[in-house]
């Protein structure tokens, strides 16, 4: 058994209902894991692409400030982007130790650029702006949310959105994106989210269901993320099929 798909609000792209996270496929230092986390080599990273097929995972979540999580996608996904939706963000950078942010015009064009060249790709499928959590609602007079609608008015980029961390970011930003990635820590949050797919038909991706591996009982967290209707798709980071297999497994109540 494979897993189902959602629409992803009104974008006209359907999703798996779990994601996968590609953050460790990029980057190593600067997690919050339980567990040091170590980058696997290509031949493991492409055993996990493969398991992700196999279960029926179509939404890959990256991001520039991944090391180097893009390039490697790049590389692994040559000849079979059509299996994937890509979701890649903007905002952020990371340069081993820290991350900086810049919501400009000019570097939202360089990020969009270097996100289509790492991923192999002339149009992403999915760029979110990056929060730094900081003031989240002047995100929406930023001009990367300019940028970015303009790009996807190019056909550069199918939709656009933004992964946020504040409640108000989440209801400022709502009427101005296609898609939120959120967390659902708390009732307040589960209403924000459903408020904003029913009012506005944002995709809602699901962030931190497991609290980075903190969570101990796994399959009932992504149970519970996964019974609302609303949500697009709950988003999982590892690089362990094993893992991954067990999550699908939890998803569809196995």
């Amino acid at each position: 058994m494979t897993l189902p798909t959602r629409p992803l609000g009104r974008t006209g792209i359907d999703v798996s209902v779990l994601g996968l996270g590609t953050v460790a496929i990029g980057r190593s230092t600067g997690l919050r894991y339980p567990k040091q986390a170590h980058r696997p080599s290509d031949t493991d990273a492409r055993a996990l692409i493969d398991a992700a097929v196999i279960h029926g995972v179509t939404l890959l979540d990256t991001a520039p400030a991944y090391g180097d999580a893009e390039t490697r996608l790049g590389r692994l996904l040559k000849g079979r982007h059509d299996q994937f939706v890509l979701v890649t963000k903007t905002g952020e950078a990371y340069d081993g130790k820290r991350s900086s942010f810049d919501f400009s015009r000019d570097a939202t064009l360089l990020s969009i650029e270097r996100s289509m060249r790492a991923l192999g790709t002339d149009c992403l499928d999915c760029v979110l702006l990056h929060s730094d959590g900081k003031d989240e609602a002047h995100l929406v007079d930023t001009g990367a949310l300019e940028v970015l609608h303009a790009r996807k008015q190019a056909g550069d980029i199918r939709a656009v959105g933004a992964s946020t961390k504040t409640l108000p970011g989440l209801r400022a930003l709502a009427p101005f994106v296609d898609v939120l990635m959120v967390t659902l820590g708390n009732a307040e949050e589960v209403e924000a989210a459903q408020a904003a797919a029913s009012a506005h038909g944002c995709g809602i991706l699901v962030k931190k269901a497991l609290n980075s591996g903190h969570v101990e009982d796994r399959a009932g967290a992504l149970q519970a993320a996964s019974t609302h209707a609303f949500i697009s798709s709950v988003i999982v980071g590892t690089t362990n099929p094993a893992h991954l297999a067990a999550n699908a497994r939890a998803i569809m109540g196995g």
